[in-house]
């Protein structure tokens, strides 16, 4: 298991090694998750490109974290400061949800690092204030009872209507609220992203060619928040995945895997 040391704690990471076309890359997953999110988009494109992943501090594989708040300036930090120890260069950053967070923040201040974006089920927002109570009440109850006692009510935040009423499907909807429900000590980080600051503002110094994705039914981050970070990017393009709720990459992979490439395929050559 590869880990890196980084200010205070020890990421899990993966690292395929390099592909065929010599660009790297990067995932950066959403709350509740770790690299597992992005397993299909690994697959497909690792015999191409390097593809490095890991798990934000205190979530997934990586060590526990003191902080009773994650925040996202931290976690976003983290990542700058993994991609630099590992010697990518400028990365394709690839983020969903809460890796959406880090990956806007990456690519409006640290453009150096970042090649192209894309950015999957996510908000440039901070939390709508209607979500607030609620989960900061699933976090209170992760907290004292344990992440078994809150996986029904995750669940319809996390998957889509499709998935969850495929009767073909329950062994990987069983598997993906496992994985959900794993770390009793989230509550440090869905705190950090619950109280996250917004990064709209920011959106206008993104220079890097941009793909946005949504599936079409997530209900923790709606399509109308997709229409609003391409609106406020230059050139951003917006794809819609149908079937698909807030964790598109593993509800519905195969389209999200042909978005991606299509748009990586038609990125003008890197320079030499």
């Amino acid at each position: 298991m590869a880990t890196l040391d980084i200010d205070g704690t020890s990421l899990f990471y993966e690292d395929t090694g390099p592909g065929s076309t010599g660009e790297t890359i990067a995932f950066s997953h959403g709350l509740l998750w770790g690299t597992e999110l992005f397993e299909p988009q690994i697959a497909a494109l690792r015999g191409r490109y390097r593809c490095v992943a890991w798990d934000h501090r205190g979530q997934g594989k990586s060590a526990a974290d003191h902080r009773d708040h994650i925040g996202m300036e931290l976690v976003w930090q983290d990542a700058v400061r993994l991609l630099e120890a590992l010697g990518t260069g400028p990365v394709h950053f690839c983020g969903l949800s809460m890796g959406g967070f880090v990956a806007m923040r990456m690519a409006a201040r640290r453009p150096d690092l970042v090649r192209s974006l894309i950015l999957i089920e996510t908000s440039s927002d901070p939390e709508p204030v209607e979500n607030v109570a609620r989960y900061r009440l699933l976090s209170r109850v992760t907290r004292l009872l344990g992440p078994g006692v809150t996986r029904g009510k995750v669940a319809p935040i996390m998957l889509g209507k499709t998935i969850l009423a495929d009767k073909a499907r329950r062994a990987d909807v069983a598997r993906f609220t496992e994985i959900m429900s794993r770390r009793r000590d989230i509550w440090r980080a869905v705190a950090g992203v619950v109280d996250r600051g917004g990064v709209h503002d920011e959106l206008r110094r993104i220079a890097a060619p941009t793909l946005i994705l949504v599936g079409d039914e997530d209900v923790a981050t709606p399509r109308p928040k997709a229409e609003r970070i391409a609106a406020a990017i230059p050139g951003a393009r917006l794809v819609g995945i149908p079937r698909a709720g807030h964790s598109s990459t593993v509800e519905e992979p195969a389209a999200v895997n042909a978005a991606i490439e299509e748009f990586l395929s038609g990125l003008p050559a890197r320079p030499s």
